[in-house]
């Protein structure tokens, strides 16, 4: 993203009275952040949601002043940007309604991972909770999830730490600027996080830590998982508003159930009997939901059925995957073999799976 851009992308962000779905709003009738602070006040007005207060202070000089400031934080910190308009935006979150214009990261983080799953829960995590939270990661390790948490006490830190454990990318989404740490008893493990993924958030540097950012922060936890599990939650909790979050975006939810009796599974138990949570007892009920078994079988067959390639079809194989799609006479002239034994050949590949045929007499590797 170009200085310039960030800049006013930045700008916008400051303009009290205009949340995300206004900034896009505003974004979608005039084409740019530039073009915004440029427009004339009658136009601003005719864009829905857009008040008087918010023209008005659309045209003061101080929010350009303190995207000044935040972007030489941000230069100088290493830290990186996602705008919800470029292809580095994570992609699940781009079609959330509600989801930030821009957000900030620290660390390595890889969000083209196909599988991202979200783990959250109470902050007073029993032995149970901790049990279950390791034994899941170790059984998830082969399929290689990216583990998302929020950083806070008890069940967040537990998936965090485990997913480092079973070396899986983590990310933590927390509810305040890269300026603090929340809590600082966890800043030990921050390292940790930022070496095997990283840090997110939707708040500038400096922002302070307030108790309704916390469920401002659940929705990026919940729009960038292909599912949400929540492992231990009281009756009332703000991992029961990130389940109700995620069910709004049409996320697969999971909550691990628990006694009657046990007061930090009430939140769970609740969610499995109103049907807004599946319940999840092991590893498998997961990866049968999301299909990952399937996924995994289809890739070690076709492994496993590669090395029994012949010479002649390891040669049609290597060929066309590193020259993309080509047809039976190009792939037949490449091989120096006949056409009606290339044409057999590439029959037998496509029974091991190993390509596809495609319209227009066109073949290509899977």
């Amino acid at each position: 993203m170009h200085e310039e851009d960030l800049l006013g992308v930045l700008a916008l962000q400051k303009v009290k009275g205009v949340g995300d779905i206004v900034a896009k709003k505003l974004l979608a009738h005039f084409g740019s952040p530039q073009a915004i602070f440029k427009e004339k006040k009658h136009h601003l007005l005719k864009v829905h949601g857009v008040s008087g207060t918010i023209v008005n202070a659309l045209l003061t000089k101080d929010i350009h002043t303190a995207a000044e400031k935040e972007l030489k934080y941000i230069q100088n910190n290493n830290i990186q940007t996602y705008y919800f308009e470029n292809e580095n935006y994570p992609l699940r979150l781009k079609h959330c309604i509600d989801a930030p214009i821009l957000l900030f990261s620290t660390g390595n983080i890889d969000f083209s991972s196909k599988r991202m799953i979200s783990i959250v829960g109470t902050r007073k995590i029993t032995s149970y909770g901790t049990g279950f939270c390791n034994e899941l990661l170790e059984n998830l390790a082969p399929y290689k999830p990216t583990i998302i948490s929020g950083f806070a006490y008890g069940v967040d830190i537990c998936a965090h730490k485990a997913a480092i454990k079973h070396q899986l990318p983590t990310i933590a989404v927390v509810a305040h600027g890269f300026e603090d740490v929340y809590p600082k008893t966890h800043k030990k493990y921050m390292h940790q996080i930022e070496a095997n993924g990283g840090f997110l958030t939707d708040f500038w540097h400096d922002d302070a830590i307030l108790p309704g950012n916390f469920i401002k922060r659940n929705r990026i936890i919940a729009g960038i998982s292909e599912a949400t599990i929540i492992i231990e939650s009281a009756k009332k909790g703000g991992s029961l508003i990130t389940a109700d979050i995620a069910n709004s975006y049409s996320r697969d939810v999971f909550a691990v159930p628990g006694r009657s009796t046990d007061t930090q599974s009430k939140g769970c138990n609740d969610l499995i009997r109103r049907n807004q949570a599946a319940i999840l007892t092991s590893a498998e009920d997961l990866i049968l939901t999301l299909n990952w078994q399937q996924a995994t079988k289809k890739k070690t067959l076709q492994k496993q059925l590669f090395v029994e390639l012949s010479q002649e079809e390891q040669l049609i194989h290597d060929y066309l995957q590193s020259n993309g799609k080509q047809t039976l006479d190009v792939i037949s002239l490449h091989a120096k073999l006949a056409i009606s034994k290339v044409a057999t050949l590439l029959f037998q590949l496509e029974m091991k799976g190993c390509v596809k045929p495609l319209p227009g007499k066109l073949y290509e590797c899977l």
